[in-house]
Order: C-alpha cells, then structure tokens, then sequence
C-alpha cells in the first residue's frame, strides 16, 4: 500500500493492502479502497463509496456516496478474468452510480474519459468506451460495448443498446431507448414503450417448446387483433387455450391492477 503524505484517510475508511493513494486525495468515512486501485492527484471518495477492482481514476475525479466504481462485469460470461476500469480526469461521479470492470471479450478494458459528469444512479456497463465531457443524467444505463463519442448529453431514464455508438455531440432526449448508432451531433428523443411482440429469443433460451411457442405466437394476435375489448379477448383466449404458457398470460391480463395495459399494436 502507498499512500501519499498529502493524502487524507478518514480512520473508519479501509484501504487494503497494494492500493496506490496519489497526492492531496481524500478518503472519506466508511470509505473502501480495492487493493488494486490507483487514485491519482487530487481525488475525492466520499462516505459509503466502493473503488474496487484493478481501477485507474484520474486527477481531481470526485465518486459520491455510495458510488460503486470497479466490481466486476454484469456478464454471465465473465470468469473472473483481470479486466480494468479506468477513469479520467475531473470526473463527477454521483450518488449510486456503478461503472463496472472490462470482459476478455470485449478487449478487457472500460474507459470514460476525462471532465465527465455521471448524475445519481447511472451505470457504465462492461467494455464501454466513453469520450471526454459527457453528461449522463439520472439514473442512464450504457449497456456493454457501447461508444459514446466526446459531448454527447443523455436525457434521464434513457438507456444505449449493447454495442451501439453514439457520434460526437449527440443528444439523447430523456426517457428513450436507443438501439441503433447514432450520427454525430444527432438529436434523438421518444421512448420505444410498445407492445411490439413476444420475448422469442427469451422462450427459445428457456427451452421453451415450439408447440408452446406457436400458441403463444397465436394468442398474440388474437389479443391485438380480436373482435371486443382487449378484455374481452384475454377471456375468450383463457376459456379455449391449453398452453399453460398462454393461460398465464391471460391469468395475468384477467387478474386485479390499478393500471392499464400495454396492448399488442
């Protein structure tokens, strides 16, 4: 462990051996430090952060509370291979946000870049690769292996597809799902919230049975395309179906809510 003589550490803060603590930082109460973690000039944890992992922050970066910097991939094929994270400078890291490690996969290394601002609860998925000035408000998730180009500001609740790119000074309104690439200084807005069709790959994953499939493909339709309500037609399907997988969808749909629905288009 080295830690600078500028540096501060609170007493309840746990630094585990091997970390490397740069000049003037500041760590603070409750505080963990991974063993190999560096913190370079100038860094800030506050209260209740987690930096784990073999992670790189850059100078004069500040990670709120309860940020978590540097746990390992939300891939199911991770294996524990050693993968980075690595910060730059002048960051904001904001309260309950999570920016996870690399996979062997994807080249074993998650970048953000530098003067960024990641607002409360935003998540930086595995492989991602962020440019310099970026703003993600609250609460975003960029999957893994998305790129995101310098000054690109994304809106609120919104969410980047696994593997797409985002160009140079784009604008991604609040609440919207992105699934495709992005041109440079593109505006995006509108959210996807449809009922546009059934989870196949999800059921084929499952070992779903093709007859069971087909009936579901079935009732499908006739839920959007019935004759009466869509009420009606969830009570039609459940008096004639024998999918267990169909009836389940209709118990659903015919069973006590405070809210509307979603309906197939």
């Amino acid at each position: 462990m080295a830690i600078h003589g500028t540096a501060l550490v609170h007493p309840s803060a746990f630094v585990e051996e091997g970390a490397t603590i740069g000049p003037d930082c500041f760590i603070g109460p409750f505080a963990l430090i991974g063993p190999e973690v560096t913190l370079h000039k100038g860094v800030t944890v506050k209260s209740h952060a987690v930096v784990t992992g073999w992670t790189e922050i850059g100078d004069d970066t500040t990670i709120f509370p309860f940020a978590c910097v540097g746990e390992v991939p939300q891939d199911l094929k991770f294996k524990g291979e050693r993968t980075r994270l690595i910060v730059g400078k002048r960051c904001k890291i904001r309260e309950g946000a999570t920016l996870n490690t690399g996979t062997e996969g994807g080249g074993g290394i998650t970048r953000v870049g530098d003067d960024c601002l990641l607002m409360t609860g935003a998540h930086i998925g595995h492989d991602a690769q962020l440019g310099n000035r970026i703003v993600l408000a609250n609460q975003v998730a960029i999957a893994g292996h998305c790129h995101i180009g310098d000054d690109v500001i994304v809106g609120g609740l919104s969410g980047i597809h696994q593997w797409v790119r985002v160009g140079q000074g784009a604008i991604i309104g609040a609440v919207t799902m992105v699934t495709n690439d992005v041109l440079p200084y593109g505006l995006v807005q509108g959210p996807r919230g449809v009922l546009d069709g059934l989870n196949l790959v999800g059921l084929k994953r499952r070992g779903v049975d093709r007859a069971d499939i087909t009936a579901m493909r079935a009732a499908f339709q006739m839920l959007a395309q019935g004759e009466g309500s869509f009420l009606d037609r969830a009570r039609r399907l459940a008096e004639e179906t024998d999918s267990p997988y169909v009836r389940e969808m209709t118990d659903f749909i015919l069973s006590a809510t405070d809210r509307s629905f979603l309906t197939p288009k």
